[in-house]
């Protein structure tokens, strides 16, 4: 649980002192001393730097010009600025010009170490709420595809009546359906959207690190612990708090989430007092709860605790009906991010996906769409462009039980040829079938028996 030592920059004309504020910082911070400002824009330039002590009465370009252009250029680096004496005025400038605090330079270890602390403290703070805006805008481009499948429609019509409600909401589903989504489905229809929405996936977390992330924890906790730091519940203190594969959740730790559900309080490692949480919880899994529980993996009472509102995600091979719109949906995502004038799918493709049993549900179909636009030069995405395994789905899946299932992989094989050699000739049918040495009327019947006469007559009229 060990951390990497945070860098300071000492930047300090006066030798003598410069050493002195370096040896204070020794153990738990790594020091790079300089004596000059054109000096510490180099180390700058070349290394993160997290703090700055930096003198305001520097030779050459002066201390506040220095803590200016930090500003500028890196503005996550906190600076404590210096002076011989105290100056009032020029400590305010400083502050003005965006430094954390202003000290003398004779101020002792302890005073100063406290200082750095808090500056890290609200450095940290300051990159969470960053990274939690990035996500929150990140997600607003990620909605919840509402399809025309009755299982879809009925799925949000229930999002929707319980987004008001403070209760707990439990969703299942296989990974990759979206329960993510559906999530921030309810988040965002529950009331103020601004409200904080705080997403954690249990599974991708290290075991000895899943309670601090969770509850927090105080400095010197354990060791590394060389700051405080604010867990999950309390960021998400007002909004909603998302934890992925609950099922994951080591037994000891279910016995603490169930204190906090029901006290709503919670206690961070090495704390001594409570402290008063209020968040809406979803939790989310693709195991079998239930089970968990018979089997003594999962204990019952948060079990029964987390299922009030239990809601089912279903796998993409039972709502095939939205695969269109999901499947355009990402198409144009995806020619918008890659600069691409892709129009659109081919319907005989999206047939073919539909044959398909989608394992990995919605999230292989967004990345199958991405791959596919990122590669296609063309204007239309048709069924030579996917990989042979959809093929081979759907030929095992049309094929009746009396039909010979090569035959129906030959037909696929000759599809997708015919559609590449079309492709090739500008879906022109009388170049093509020159090109292919065959006459006319062979290929128009070839590609009325094969479904290929729409399909070229939509994409030359496009």
């Amino acid at each position: 649980m060990s951390e990497r030592p945070r860098t300071v920059l000492v930047v300090d004309a006066d030798p003598a002192s410069r050493e002195r504020l370096g040896d204070m910082l020794a153990p738990g911070y790594r020091s790079v001393r300089v004596g000059s400002g054109e000096a510490a824009l180099q180390v700058l330039d070349r290394e993160e730097v997290d703090l700055m002590l930096l003198d305001l009465h520097l030779p050459g370009i002066s201390g506040l010009d220095v803590l200016r252009i930090v500003r500028e250029n890196a503005p996550r680096t906190e600076v404590i600025g210096l002076s011989e004496t105290r100056d009032l005025d020029l400590g305010i400038e400083a502050i003005r010009a965006g430094a954390y605090h202003y000290i003398e330079k004779g101020t002792d270890a302890i005073t100063l170490r406290g200082i750095l602390d808090h500056a890290l403290e609200r450095q940290d703070l300051n990159r969470q709420v960053t990274r939690l805006h990035a996500e929150v805008a990140e997600q607003h481009e990620r909605p919840f595809i509402v399809g025309p499948s009755r299982p879809t429609r009925e799925l949000v019509e229930l999002a929707r009546r319980v987004s008001p409600l403070p209760a707990t909401v439990l969703i299942l589903g296989e990974s990759g359906t979206g329960k993510e989504l559906l999530a921030r489905l309810i988040h965002r229809t529950g009331g103020d959207p601004e409200r904080p929405f705080v997403a954690v996936n249990l599974a991708a977390i290290p075991s000895e690190l899943v309670e601090s992330t969770l509850f927090g924890h105080e400095r010197g906790a354990f060791t590394g612990a060389i700051r405080q730091q604010i867990g999950k519940f309390e960021l998400a203190n007002g909004g909603t708090l998302f934890l992925d594969e609950i099922g994951d959740l080591r037994m000891d730790l279910q016995a603490k989430l169930l204190r906090a559900l029901q006290e709503d309080e919670i206690e961070r490692v090495g704390g001594t007092h409570p402290i008063l949480t209020s968040f809406r919880l979803i939790a989310a899994t693709n195991l079998d709860l239930e089970k968990a529980v018979k089997d003594g993996r999962f204990r019952g009472d948060l079990y029964y605790r987390l299922n009030v509102i239990p809601m089912h995600m279903p796998p993409l091979r039972n709502r095939l009906e939205d695969l269109p719109e999901l499947a355009n949906f990402f198409l144009r995502r995806y020619t918008l991010k890659f600069h691409k004038r892709v129009r659109g799918i081919a319907d005989s493709t999206l047939r073919l996906l539909a044959s398909y049993w989608w394992p990995g549900n919605i999230r292989e179909l967004e990345n199958l769409v991405e791959r596919l636009v990122a590669v296609s030069e063309k204007e239309w995405i048709t069924d030579e462009d996917l990989p042979y395994e959809f093929h081979v789905a759907q030929a095992q899946s049309t094929a009746p039980a009396s039909t010979n299932v090569l035959d129906a992989a030959l037909s696929t094989f000759e599809r997708n040829f015919l559609l590449r050699a079309l492709d090739r000739n500008g879906w022109n049918v009388t170049a093509t079938a020159r090109a292919l040495g065959l006459p006319l009327s062979t290929l128009k019947f070839k590609m009325d028996r094969l479904e290929i006469r729409e399909l070229a007559r939509r994409i030359r009229g496009h």
